[in-house]
């Protein structure tokens, strides 16, 4: 059928009808609550789920498979920001942004209206999306096929420039952490020339950190850290707050915020048609610019419902523009795009014009179903948060080892690699340490999302264009953008340090436990400068630079903790305070100390447990052994969650995903033992 002889009201609107057949509908429905079921688990992204899936459609129409993959697509990034508010454990990379409003409305007892806010929010982003997706496909056209290495290197930097809004009250130590993020980022061997950085003769460390590790290290580790210290519900005192009252008063949030929710949504369609700038750079972004541009920004990171609304509605509108140059130009925007792509060809679909004339019936009916489904799984989200909110009143004792034991297998899936659990160890003890000396998380995971797009573009850039590119007038635009950013926190940053410097009475240092870890910092920084210094120019350059900013915040840090005036170790306890929540810090020292040891020894006991009889064993024996000793549980509670958890991963994970777990010495002891358990 002819595109050119055909209406195209009447065509979206006979695709609608085919859709709306009773069979299809359900199908899409199928797929909705399968993606929901995915984004509730850490670790389970979309890209599973469509890999899982598309051996079911080999025997299905087009319109049909498409109803499938697209339902459950859509409204995997809906669902993954209920453990992001409830645990502070993002379930994916891209709800990592949502956890520092998210889980901080949560812990004051406000868990009904962040997912108020937030489902209504990824409603409407997704609805923005598709209608985007619907009107865009030719009039973009030009614009993509004009779009080069240096427009997207543009949106790298436009990316990094968000660090300075994500460092709240610490600029200079964001400044920092987003250098270390950057640096590990460039661990592995992924420079010109294949010349290995940093992997200390380390095979695992060849392709570089995953980022899924990373993600969970940061941030799930030191909110359960917290949980398991405090031994007080997510909720806190505040716990009888959650309920529906609440959660529509997170829908009115939107509304009242809508202007924000359309300029987030268009923000990550068009954001999510540019291949390689992914969710996890997407968010922050969304994050970053609601904070630069909306009134009173000091609240971000305490609570602040815009916090959730901005990076949750940009977070399902970036489906529709990963859509648009997947169907208009075979040109993948993301991983999961990578794998509907290959669904096009298995269902003799060629991407490209074609999708625009001859097919365009099933590119109507792809916008449709990524319509319904956002529909559909907004409501469901809608109508379950009142009971999902519930989580958050669970005994930690009960709640916290499940939910260590999905932390771990949600790790695992970085690269099915024991250094898979090791990353997220040292990143978790690392975020600890940040969180205890109030130095912003955000920055550091999104230099380590963004550092190698960064190297890729700025490598064939400077190869294609040499200095030239910065003269594109997209670049340029893009940079007058950047500098308007930039100026504010800037400024900032040097009327602060002038003021610290100030504050120093009489020449006398001020020493303490958070200055040590700032040395520390620096110490690393300096040694890894000095291990790049010899390699090629092409491997170094943005090595050395990443290491330059991380010394450089590192250093100003120091002397501002030298001779500044005398402050609480955490940066956000003041918020905190502010909010009736109370936290770890509020704990004498000793005792922070002595609980926060028992807390990593106990996830080390996991981890070497895993190693000598395998996952799925492991899982149930620590859990059963956290509980019983750990909280003092009783026997019969402790016995029943542990089998209750073990079965459920077993079946999960083992049965239906059929997850390749790491080889255990017991298995390695008795082979006719694997044979029966391949999870030993």
């Amino acid at each position: 059928m002819d595109a050119t002889q055909t209406d195209l009201l009447g065509m979206a609107w006979h695709a609608l009808n085919l859709l709306l057949e009773p069979q299809r509908m359900m199908i899409l429905i199928l797929g909705v609550i399968i993606g929901l079921a995915f984004g509730v688990l850490p670790g389970l992204s979309g890209v599973v789920g469509l890999a899982i899936l598309i051996p079911f459609t080999y025997n299905l129409d087009p319109h049909t498979a498409f109803a499938l993959l697209l339902g459950m697509t859509a409204v995997v990034t809906s669902s993954d920001f209920i453990s992001a508010v409830l645990f502070g454990v993002p379930g994916h990379v891209g709800a990592a942004a949502t956890v520092i409003d998210g889980h901080a409305m949560a812990r004051r007892g406000e868990a009904g209206r962040a997912f108020g806010a937030g489902f209504a929010a990824s409603l409407i982003g997704g609805l923005v999306g598709a209608l985007v997706l619907a009107v865009s496909i030719p009039v973009l056209r030009p614009l993509m096929l004009a779009i080069g290495s240096p427009e997207l290197l543009s949106f790298t930097f436009l990316g990094l420039s968000t660090v300075a809004t994500l460092s709240g009250k610490a600029p200079l130590k964001g400044l920092a952490a987003a250098g270390i993020g950057l640096m590990v980022a460039m661990i592995g061997s992924r420079a010109q020339g294949g010349t290995l950085r940093w992997t200390f003769d380390t095979l695992y460390l060849w392709d570089g950190v995953p980022l899924v590790p990373a993600t969970l290290g940061l941030f799930a580790l030191p909110e359960l850290a917290d949980l398991a210290i405090m031994r007080t519900r997510i909720a806190g005192m505040s716990a009888s707050n959650v309920s529906m009252s609440g959660q529509w008063q997170g829908v009115q949030d939107v509304f009242r915020n809508w202007w924000l929710v359309i300029r987030c949504s268009i923000l990550g369609t068009v954001l999510g048609a540019i291949p390689g700038i992914g969710s996890a750079v997407i968010d922050w972004i969304a994050y970053g610019y609601a904070q630069r541009s909306e009134k009173n920004p000091e609240t971000f990171g305490s609570g602040d419902v815009r916090g959730v609304i901005a990076p949750e509605s940009s977070n399902n509108a970036k489906e529709g523009g990963h859509l648009v140059p997947t169907i208009a130009f075979g040109v993948p925007a993301g991983a999961s795009m990578s794998i509907l792509l290959g669904a096009f060809l298995i269902h003799g679909l060629t991407p490209g014009p074609e999708m625009l004339t001859k097919h365009l019936d099933i590119t109507y009916t792809i916008v449709w179903s990524l319509t319904l489904a956002h529909v559909i799984g907004g409501v469901i989200c809608l109508l379950g948060s009142h009971w999902l909110a519930k989580i958050s009143l669970i005994r930690p004792e009960v709640l916290l080892p499940s939910v260590l034991a999905l932390v771990f297998i949600a790790a695992y899936q970085g690269s099915h690699d024991w250094g898979d659990i090791v990353s997220m160890l040292a990143f978790g003890l690392l975020g600890w340490f940040m969180k205890l000396y109030g130095w912003p998380r955000p920055p550091l995971i999104l230099g380590l999302a963004i550092g190698a797009i960064f190297e890729r573009y700025l490598f064939i850039s400077t190869e294609l264009y040499g200095a030239s590119w910065m003269w594109h007038p997209f670049v340029l635009a893009v940079f007058a953008v950047i500098a308007w950013v930039l100026y504010r926190p800037l400024a900032q940053i040097v009327t602060g340090l002038r003021g610290e410097l100030k504050s120093a009475r009489g020449g006398r240092l001020r020493f303490d436990t958070s200055t040590i870890f700032t040395i520390l910092v620096l110490a690393i920084c300096i040694l890894a400068a000095r291990t790049a210094w010899s390699w090629p120019v092409a491997a170094k350059l943005v090595p050395l630079t990443a290491c330059g900013i991380a010394i450089a915040g590192s250093f100003l840090t120091l002397l501002a903790d030298l001779f500044g005036a005398a402050t609480k170790p955490d940066a956000n306890k003041a918020k905190a305070a502010v909010a009736g929540e109370l936290t770890s810090l509020d704990l004498p020292t000793g005792v922070l100390r002595r609980r926060a040891s028992i807390f990593f020894l106990w996830i080390g006991i996991f981890a070497s447990s895993i190693a000598v009889v395998g996952f799925i064993p492991a899982i149930g024996l620590f859990i059963f052994l956290y509980m019983r000793w750990g909280f003092g549980e009783g026997y019969p509670m402790s016995i029943a969650c542990a089998a209750v958890m073990a079965v459920a991963c077993y079946l999960v994970f083992d049965v239906g995903l059929r997850v390749a777990w790491p080889r255990s010495l017991v298995g390695d002891l008795f082979p006719a033992a694997r044979e029966l358990f391949d999870f030993i």
